[in-house]
């Protein structure tokens, strides 16, 4: 099966644990890989004006993704989701932080376009109301159906 991988917002401001940044790597080299990075411009997100906090201006991705793309708010970028469509994959794996916000938009975006969202639920870690990402790993299969673990993947061969 023809798979992508991509890793939502996983950067030195969320301060991922090192489990996390460690399990996505043993991903790394198995397909082909995209990482966004959140930034802030608020001309685009009005994150301050809305929410009275921001993520920083300037951010990298801890990953060694194929590929890195700076986003503004929640949603994957036009060009992230052209990027992903152009490597035609039968599916496309979601990891990351802020499983029930920024996660679960990349999979609202990803299943409008016929992708086949599929979270690995155990890559994956909530925002502060649930940093376990439960609640976003219920909606996730609630809406979308398709998930996976690391542990799966792997044993696939992935």
């Amino acid at each position: 099966m023809r798979q992508v991988l991509l890793i939502v917002d996983v950067q030195p401001s969320f301060s991922p644990p090192a489990w996390l940044l460690r399990d996505i790597d043993r991903l790394l080299g198995h397909m082909p890989t995209v990482a966004t990075v959140e930034c802030h411009d608020e001309a685009i997100t009005p994150f301050q004006a809305q929410l009275g906090w921001r993520p920083p201006e300037q951010e990298r991705s801890l990953i060694a993704a194929d590929r890195h793309f700076v986003k503004h708010g929640y949603r994957p970028t036009n060009e992230v989701l052209h990027h992903l469509i152009q490597l035609a994959p039968e599916r496309v794996l979601v990891c990351g932080i802020q499983t029930e916000t920024c996660v679960l938009a990349a999979g609202f975006a990803l299943f409008d376009l016929g992708l086949r969202p599929t979270l690995i639920t155990d890559l994956t870690l909530g925002s502060s109301l649930d940093p376990s990402g439960a609640l976003g790993a219920r909606l996730w299969r609630h809406h979308f159906r398709h998930t996976t673990t690391l542990t799966e993947l792997l044993a696939t061969g992935t």
